[in-house]
């Protein structure tokens, strides 16, 4: 292209060909290297990890607004806008920021909220509201509902060409987590950018010295162990006499194994995709044991385990511990990795100096991807490795049976609903038994 013909009007250009009957091009929202271009962001699930994101992603670019949103209630969009125009929210979740961009916190914060234009159209709500989002306009799309629902609303955004920040995990079930890999491989042809929800992906403390740790800094790896030692996750108190099983599973997920797919999945997830990034691969088997040793056998506290402890193992033979619980009340809790090597130990962070906030830089990396200023991104098949090594574990509690990669990754297991209605029945969630439940 001569320097004298810059891109935007290469593409007005174009467009005006194709328009009088000359060649057609691919859209300009597909194409990477647009510049400093204003992106249009959606937000698909509006709790508490959809509000954050969409602040991560307003506080990290002056070039981005989010300008529609979706949930499938209409009070957690509307207390997720409330927040996303609350200063004081703003200023926490961008206090960081400032000491990196050189702005006042204060700019920031006012810059942030101009920049969240969600018109009363633009704001959608119902089961079919991911697909409005999606069809809004947007370049980007945030896809923040529980996990159960990932692939589906990835696979609609990828179909409609759509760049995506996916959080994690990326699916609850290995039907999803392959439904998945097959939409990651056509963002990938299209050049469409996939940022996922792994921070440490982008922390560069965790790149840092994992780097460090591949080039020899401990030796050879001998050894690895996790732990995600915390407190339970509850969405709900009580169930309203007026909510059928749909509404009640969705406003209380966490507790529900289609749709968070366990604490491992959901949660420890984290540290399972550290090792990912320092092994290199997914383990070719795992030996996992779990239960209940607190969560009352009773409707609110559906059918996840409260404890788990895992044995993975690699093809080359290293043996990776992980330990995750959710106890309340007064417990130990702590969350960490260890990597043992022939020559010392690391806990994945300690040989390179932190920088940004993870959960803000991705969403830099992702729109300089994007826009084509930086290395394209696509995180999605690792990260559906990760998701489904920790599918794999779980598997693996709640049947009491070792289960390999290639079991895992050929199981048929489908936990997703097959009818979304506020007032549809699901069966009531039984808990596994190991020796009774058999992975399909």
């Amino acid at each position: 292209m001569p320097d004298n013909v810059s891109r935007r009007s290469f593409l007005k250009q174009s467009a005006a060909g194709a328009a009088a009957g000359g060649f057609v091009i691919i859209k300009p929202e597909l194409v990477r290297g647009a510049g400093k271009e204003l992106i249009k962001a959606g937000l698909i699930g509006c709790g508490g990890r959809g509000t954050g994101a969409a602040a991560n992603l307003l506080s990290g670019d002056p070039n981005v607004e989010l300008v529609a949103m979706g949930d499938i209630f209409q009070d957690k969009l509307d207390a997720s806008l409330k927040s996303l125009n609350d200063q004081k929210f703003l200023s926490r979740m961008a206090k960081d920021v400032p000491e990196f961009t050189k702005t006042p916190l204060e700019q920031l914060v006012a810059s942030m909220q101009k920049r969240v234009k969600v018109d009363p159209q633009r704001r959608f709500v119902g089961f079919d509201a991911y697909q409005k989002v999606i069809n809004s306009g947007v370049d980007v799309v945030l896809l923040c509902a529980p996990p159960g629902h990932r692939p589906l609303h990835f696979e609609a955004a990828i179909n409609a060409g759509r760049h995506v920040f996916a959080e994690k995990p990326i699916a609850t079930d290995p039907v999803g987590v392959r439904r998945f890999i097959a939409s990651c491989r056509k963002a990938e042809e299209k050049k469409l950018t996939v940022m996922t929800g792994s921070q440490s992906r982008s922390s560069k403390d965790f790149i840092g010295t994992v780097k460090k740790l591949q080039d020899g800094a401990i030796g050879e790896i001998i050894a690895l162990y996790s732990e995600y030692l915390s407190g339970p996750v509850m969405h709900a108190k009580r169930r309203e006499p007026e909510w059928g099983d749909m509404e009640w599973q969705h406003r209380n997920w966490y507790s529900f194994v289609w749709i968070c797919g366990d604490q491992i999945v959901e949660q420890h997830f984290h540290n399972l995709d550290r090792m990912y990034m320092l092994m290199g691969t997914h383990p070719a088997k795992a030996v996992a044991s779990g239960g209940i040793a607190w969560r009352p056998r009773e409707e609110l506290y559906g059918n996840i385990y409260d404890h788990m402890s895992t044995k993975f193992t690699y093809a080359n033979g290293v043996v990776y511990s992980s330990d995750c619980r959710q106890y309340q009340g007064a417990v130990y809790r702590k969350v960490d990795d260890l990597a043992v090597g022939a020559k010392g130990r690391s806990n994945l962070r300690d040989l390179a100096d932190p920088g940004l906030n993870g959960q803000v830089q991705e969403h830099i990396d992702c729109l300089k991807s994007i826009r084509g200023d930086g290395p394209y991104v696509n995180q999605g098949i690792p990260v559906a490795e990760t998701t489904m090594t920790a599918v794999m574990a779980r598997e693996s509690a709640y049947s009491g049976q070792e289960v390999t990669w290639d079991q895992i990754m050929a199981s048929q297991l489908d936990l997703y609903p097959k009818e979304f209605d506020y007032k549809a029945k699901l069966p009531e969630p039984k808990l596994a038994v190991p020796g009774v439940y058999k992975l399909v």
